[in-house]
């Protein structure tokens, strides 16, 4: 990212998206809520334990002339703890409608398992 670019996203209100996460049998689904979020300005890192999620709203071009704005741009940002539960290889992450999904699955050790039953 360009240094001009920093400056610009450093002046940006920061909010914490709506965020819901679901556990399946297979592992976690998180669904955060990123309106106005291009993929192009979506980040996602993986350090240690957190798996921390950013984006920007596209904003008005220089030159544009705005005849009414209800919604600026904005920085959504939230991090999440990971357990060890999780397989961070296959983590996985897909953006629809202004709804980032990222699937983290369970890692194979940790994956339940059914225990038979016999007679004695």
């Amino acid at each position: 990212m360009s240094d001009i670019r920093k400056k610009e996203n450093a002046k940006l209100p920061v909010y914490r998206p709506a965020t819901d996460i679901m556990e399946e049998e297979k592992g976690f689904s998180v669904y955060m809520d990123m309106p106005g979020v291009p993929k192009e300005n979506l980040v996602i890192d993986l350090e240690e334990n957190e798996l921390t999620v950013s984006g920007t709203t596209a904003q008005a071009a220089a030159g544009e002339q705005l005849a009414e704005q209800q919604f600026g741009g904005c920085e959504y940002r939230q991090t999440i703890s990971l357990s060890d539960i999780v397989d961070r290889e296959r983590i996985a992450a897909k953006v629809q409608d202004g709804v980032l999904e990222i699937t983290l699955p369970r890692a194979a050790a940790h994956e339940p398992k059914r225990i038979e039953i016999t007679q004695g």
